[in-house]
């Protein structure tokens, strides 16, 4: 390395200074797909000898991640310099790192940036080298890398050619467009907020302008928001073009990727017309109306019964001025802004995801994603060069988009329009200095708003307000999600006059039904307040004996286990009495990330659950469940026509052997800290049995540990059917009753019309329960349920009637479902049992086992 310092500047050229002292490694040989294929950007590597990151030029701090393990920088030039000590360091949380400097700072050359520990980071993360990556690189005509042994402070290591005035490289530069063949969008519900996001991040890998065509129109690919505003419906049929240095790739990687639903659960291919197809979706479903003046309709969003008096909330209204500074000043104002409102959302999110909830950092992990979205910072930038104010000039820009997206006929899409103004509303906040309005409620407070956002929600006091009633979202929205997991009772989509309640109205809602009942007789009320009252009690009663064994009447005991997807569940499941888990999803270990786990990152999720659990209650590990109807987005998988009878489950381990192998490892070695389990899911063969054993075998006796219980999932009919021969094969049985229902009834759970028509207690499907059992029994084998039948009330006196030895129910559920076993007969629901599978309907079935809540 001889490059010393001269000018760090020329006319259109940028040197950078070495920030660390050590050697320079190309950025392709980092251990990292995410830095190697350089989907943050380009730049360089260093392996570093000193531990004091210095900057590598003059300018602004304009990012500090919360664990100080990266931080970025902005020069004049606008050209954003991302540095990221270490690889993995995320997991550290800010042990080993002393930030020297905050959001906002101004540096120069030099001046320090981070201290850190490098022999803890050395012990404790995958690697210390240190990325320098320019994260804007479509600014950047070429890049000069040094090579060799540097000296932080002096030597220079990156040379950046900026292209006229720093802007993006001209378009006539990258070549030809490339365009795909047709595509036909197979997600149930379109391009919405999830799968828009998920295109956004892959398209964001490369350097190429990317973009979505429908019709006569196009988006930029690289925006969610633009995206959402092509308003793609199921079976709509698109195509991409891409023009630039790897173009060619881009297209061919992300033709599959739409094609095969973009990682979406339950995307089919569409077997109707385009047209009936779009029409079914974008048709909003007619809001109710009641013609009874004391009751307003709505639709369910969240289940539960709620009593209490309406509060009218009012959004706050932030005033701006319409001009400012320079366009240069407000340009910086509002960048500062987003910068400090994503990492108000990543606390968000850490906090939430620190809790076990994937579903819920997943919302705000979305709003990351539009405050990401170049189509909004792009239009709010230009109104800024037109003498706006930056505070104006944003509040324009969302509130537009926001608009867009409500007005659409796609009732999904128009519900994101609320996460829009979510984000723009915080980033407004932060551009006034206006502080957020907490408000202190009543006690018994239903709250009445036009809308409420995930922000509201995550600030709502859940000790005083026992409902909400908004008028518009809908179920399927991130405030109903987020009203679900914090056991409020709430409707959405109700009746315009809702909003003329005076505040103070004492009203009952009723969540699993969708209504508000004003005026209420008080006899009625208290009779709801009664229902409520002894709902509760015997959720009191329930938890009181949540640690007593499930015994009938008659001395049969059940194992009573917990499906779980999370450590927290594995916490909340044992301090609910479970016994057990009979269903670890292990997808979530693979979802929402831009890579497979590593073995010992598998290992150690697996460990802490068992840990969690102890020895004397049993997991049952199911390996990876993924395949053509819920595909992850970075696992090539070929489009299917039927992706249902496709590649799924254990078909899919078989066809890459690594990932199957690799989480086989990872269960084995975790094995050791409980009792451990493992579960083959879609078995339909005896043969499928016999290949997964063989592979899990090859890597135990590789690992030297001792040999672990093996079952598999009874989700497929053919698996029912020959139940007595693949109990030769295995130590138990648990079924899938979501699944073997869907396949035996011939019904998709996910289809619109038919989906109500699935029952598990069809006869049919109770006549394969009976099978399975008698199969299992003649070579002494046990039979568990994991499915959702298993929590259905109704459905448990003819499961243990059937023969079955275990329930793996939702952790919720678990207290309930012990407390209503010890007041059961074995006697009893072996007689129902025998009367069920003479039956012809489900209704029939139904009406043997009356159920009456509360």
């Amino acid at each position: 390395m001889t490059a010393q310092i001269s000018s760090q500047k020329t006319a259109l050229n940028l040197r950078l200074v070495a920030p660390l002292s050590g050697q320079l490694v190309p950025l392709e040989q980092v251990p990292d797909p995410v830095f190697a294929q350089k989907m943050v950007g380009d730049g360089i590597s260093i392996d570093p000898l000193s531990q004091t990151l210095l900057a590598p030029y003059a300018g602004e701090i304009i990012q500090l991640h919360p664990s100080h393990h990266a931080i970025t920088l902005k020069t004049a030039e606008g050209i954003e310099i991302l540095m990221h000590i270490g690889l993995e360091t995320v997991e550290l949380r800010g042990q080993g790192f002393t930030p020297k400097v905050k959001l906002g700072d101004r540096v120069q050359m030099g001046d320090v940036l981070i201290e850190f520990d490098a022999d803890y980071i050395a012990l404790h993360a995958k690697s210390l080298l240190t990325q320098v990556v320019v994260t804007n690189s479509d600014r950047i005509a070429s890049f000069a890398y040094q090579s060799g042994g540097v000296h932080a402070g002096s030597d220079i290591f990156l040379e950046l050619t900026l292209g006229s005035e720093g802007a993006a490289v001209p378009e006539a530069g990258f070549g030809e467009q490339v365009t795909s063949e047709p595509i036909t969008v197979p997600n149930p519900s379109g391009l919405h907020a999830r799968p828009a996001a998920v295109l956004v991040n892959m398209a964001k890998q490369y350097q190429s302008k990317i973009w979505l065509q429908r019709g006569e129109n196009r988006a930029n690919a690289k925006s969610v928001v633009a995206l959402m505003g092509l308003q793609v419906g199921n079976g709509d049929t698109v195509t991409l073009a891409a023009v630039g240095p790897d173009a060619q790739a881009a297209i061919s990687e992300l033709t599959e990727a739409v094609r095969s639903g973009l990682g979406e659960e339950g995307s089919v291919a569409v077997s109707a017309p385009a047209s009936m197809a779009q029409s079914d979706l974008k048709a909003p479903a007619p809001q109710p109306r009641s013609e009874d003046p004391n009751l307003i309709l709505g639709n369910a969003a969240s289940t539960g019964l709620a009593v209490g008096n309406t509060v009218r909330l009012r959004q706050q209204q932030i005033q701006v001025a319409e001009t400012g500074g320079t366009p240069e000043q407000e340009r910086r104002r509002l960048e500062d802004a987003i910068a400090k409102a994503a990492l108000e959302i990543e606390s968000i999110r850490a906090n939430v995801h620190s809790q076990g909830d994937p579903s819920k950092a997943a919302i705000f992990a979305a709003h990351q994603e539009i405050l990401d979205d170049p189509e909004i910072l792009d239009t709010a930038t230009r109104c800024i060069h037109k003498g706006k104010s930056a505070a104006f000039a944003w509040q324009q820009t969302y509130t537009a988009q926001a608009d867009q997206l409500a007005q659409l006929g796609n009732e999904l899409l128009a519900q994101r329009a609320n996460d829009v103004r979510d984000v723009g509303q915080r980033v407004l906040r932060i551009l006034t200095g206006v502080e957020t309005t907490h408000l202190k409620y009543p006690h018994d407070t239903i709250l009445l708003a036009e809308d409420l956002t995930p922000s509201d929600m995550a600030s709502l006091d859940r000790e005083r307000v026992v409902g909400f009633c908004t008028l518009t979202g809908g179920a399927t929205s991130h405030v109903a999600i987020l009203a679900r997991s914090m056991g409020i009772p709430a409707i959405a989509g109700a009746e315009a006059r809702v909003l003329d309640l005076p505040d103070g109205t004492p009203v009952i809602l009723d969540g699993t039904q969708g209504t508000l009942r004003l005026n209420a007789q008080a006899e009625e009320i208290e009779r709801i307040r009664g229902r409520i009252a002894r709902q509760k009690a015997l959720r009191e009663a329930d938890l009181q004996t949540a640690f007593e064994p499930a015994i009938t009447q008659d001395g049969h005991q059940i194992e009573v286990a917990a499906n779980i997807g999370s450590l927290k569940d594995a916490e909340e499941s044992v301090a609910l009495g479970a016994e057990g888990v009979g269903l670890l999803r292990t997808e979530f270990v693979f979802l929402d990330r831009p890579k497979a786990p590593s073995e010992d990152e598998q290992t150690g999720i697996y460990r802490s659950m068992l840990e969690v659990l102890g020895p004397d209650r049993p997991m049952i590990l199911r390996t990876l469940d993924v395949g053509g109807d819920k595909p992850l987005p970075y696992l090539a998988m070929p489009h299917e026509e039927n992706p249902f009878l496709g590649e799924r489950g254990i078909r899919l381990g078989f066809d890459q052997p690594e990932l199957q192998r690799t989480q086989f490892r990872a269960a084995l070695r975790a094995a050791s800290a409980g009792h451990l389990r493992i579960m083959f899911p879609m078995i339909g063969r005896l043969e499928e049995i016999r290949m997964a054993k063989a592979m899990l075998e090859e890597e135990r006796q590789r690992l030297g540990v001792p040999p672990i219980e093996i079952g598999i999932m009874i989700e497929v009919p053919s698996a029912a059917v020959m139940a007595e021969q693949l109990a030769q094969e295995v130590d138990f049985f648990s079924i899938g009753t979501n699944d073997l229902t869907q396949y035996t009834l011939a019904m998709d759970r996910g289809h619109p019309k038919l989906a109500p028509q699935i029952d598990g207690l069809h006869p049919a499907v109770l006549r394969l329960i009976d099978y399975t059992v008698k199969g299992a029994d003649r070579h002494g084998k046990w039979v568990g349920i994991c499915g959702g039948l298993g929590s259905d009330p109704q459905a448990i006196p003819l499961l243990i009637g059937l023969g079955i030895k275990e329930l793996s129910v939702s952790v919720a559920s678990i207290p309930g479902i012990k407390s209503q076993i010890r007041r059961l007969s074995l006697a009893h629901c072996r007689d129902l049992a025998a009367r069920a599978l003479d039956m012809g309907t489900a209704a029939e079935v139904r009406s043997l086992v009356p159920w009456a809540e509360g």
